[in-house]
């Protein structure tokens, strides 16, 4: 006889008499330790309440486990209290109806009811559901939810997220919420990662920001609201703070330090890079409001005497430290600016011709000091993807992008609304 049923839900078996081989009842059981499984977690201990106290049956006690019959074979007086041991994971406590991510609706969810299944005698969890089939379930309801769906001719979607790909964010469940695999994360767009920190309790933010690269992790925090800005980076170790400040496009981690108390802001960009750190703070000495303020510093810029062969070598090289690679800019060796050429200009014209040849030199730009009404209206009338911003020499100082301008001009309402989609 197998000791398990093939298939069952952790709500069919929770609060079912557990009895001996005599028949006599021990209790009922309480919940469920699990260890690492070949395939999936699996079942090492079950853990039995009798009165006020907690007693813990090795699995392999376990004669016959289904929504039926749980019976052990344990000898009488040879129980003792359960005590919690250094990593345990108890399926009930620490998994049900805690938080987790779901990446395909890039939200967060709740977890009503685990699938648990039998295999070679050994219990392992192979699934997680997060549908209203499982709120059903556990309430005792899921007869009543399937005579409703026959009468309305709709069947009760089943909504589960297969074990695998599901991970604690750290070792001990118990004070963390629960997320998709790392890399499905990295994944998703840096404005869904940005809806689900916003759902997810504070205390859990720095753990699954962790687990994102600094890359993903810093586009991320840029889509939040300045208010959640400034408390998730304070959350932050430091080190891990100034790590995803350094990865992110300079004019983002202004806007970012820019939200922080002055003290925290020097504190981080003394942890960066010199570099990297100047470049951040000759951002964040131009006033919000203004073209210098909304500008990135990182651009494409090539000199007038390459070909069109050598000119894409060097933005080969370049694009990968910049956020906009559709216009390369032709500036002199004082760096003010002499044209402009599209990626298209270079990918059509033969290897040989001169940069010279084929660059438009009517180049419209803006002064650092340009109010944002400004750099919008020359965006919309030339139709432009980003606008050159000079300083007050005219050397190149950044470029303006569109995405950036138009996000200072969204209403508020339509903001929020971007962080707080399910």
């Amino acid at each position: 006889m197998d000791t398990v049923t093939n298939e069952l839900f952790l709500s069919a078996v929770l609060g079912k008499p557990v009895i001996d081989q005599q028949g006599h009842e021990i209790g009922t059981l309480w919940d469920l330790a699990m260890a690492p499984g070949e395939v999936s977690p699996q079942v090492s201990t079950i853990l039995v309440k009798k009165g006020k106290q907690v007693i813990a049956f090795p699995w392999h006690d376990i004669l016959l486990f289904n929504s039926f019959v749980i019976s052990i074979s344990a000898r009488p007086g040879a129980t003792a209290p359960h005590s919690p041991r250094e990593g345990e994971i108890l399926v009930k406590h620490d998994i049900l109806d805690k938080q987790i991510v779901d990446v395909e609706g890039a939200k967060v969810v709740r977890v009503n009811d685990l699938k648990l299944r039998g295999h070679k005698d050994f219990l392992h969890i192979v699934s997680v559901d997060i549908g209203f089939r499982g709120l059903l379930r556990r309430l005792g309801f899921e007869n009543f939810g399937e005579k409703l769906s026959s009468r309305l001719g709709k069947e009760l979607p089943r909504q589960e997220i297969s074990w695998k790909y599901v991970q604690p964010l750290g070792a001990n469940v118990s004070r963390l919420a629960l997320t998709m695999a790392r890399d499905q994360m990295a994944e998703m767009h840096p404005a869904d990662i940005a809806s689900i920190i916003s759902h997810i309790p504070h205390k859990h933010i720095p753990t699954m920001l962790t687990s994102l690269d600094p890359e993903t992790a810093g586009e991320a925090i840029h889509e939040l609201e300045p208010e959640m800005r400034r408390r998730v980076i304070s959350q932050l170790d430091s080190e891990h703070a100034s790590d995803i400040l350094e990865d992110m496009a300079p004019d983002e981690a202004a806007d970012v330090l820019g939200d922080l108390p002055e003290e925290k802001a020097q504190e981080l960009l003394g942890l960066m890079d010199e570099e990297e750190a100047e470049d951040i703070m000759e951002l964040m000495e131009h006033e919000e409001d203004t073209a210098g303020g909304l500008m990135n510093s990182e651009y494409l810029f090539i000199s007038d005497d390459l070909t069109v062969e050598e000119a894409l070598a060097q933005v080969r090289l370049l694009a990968p430290d910049v956020e906009t690679a559709y216009y390369i800019y032709i500036i002199d060796k004082d760096e003010r600016p002499l044209g402009v050429v599209t990626l298209k200009d270079l990918v059509i014209n033969k290897p040989d011709t001169t940069v010279a040849e084929i660059m438009t030199t009517n180049l419209k730009t803006v002064p650092v000091d340009a109010e944002p009404e400004d750099v919008l209206e020359i965006i919309a009338k030339y139709n432009l993807i980003a606008v050159p911003v000079l300083d007050k020499e005219e050397k190149m100082a950044g470029i303006a992008t569109v995405d950036d301008v138009l996000e200072l001009f969204l209403p508020y309402a339509i903001r929020r609304k971007r962080h707080h989609i399910h």
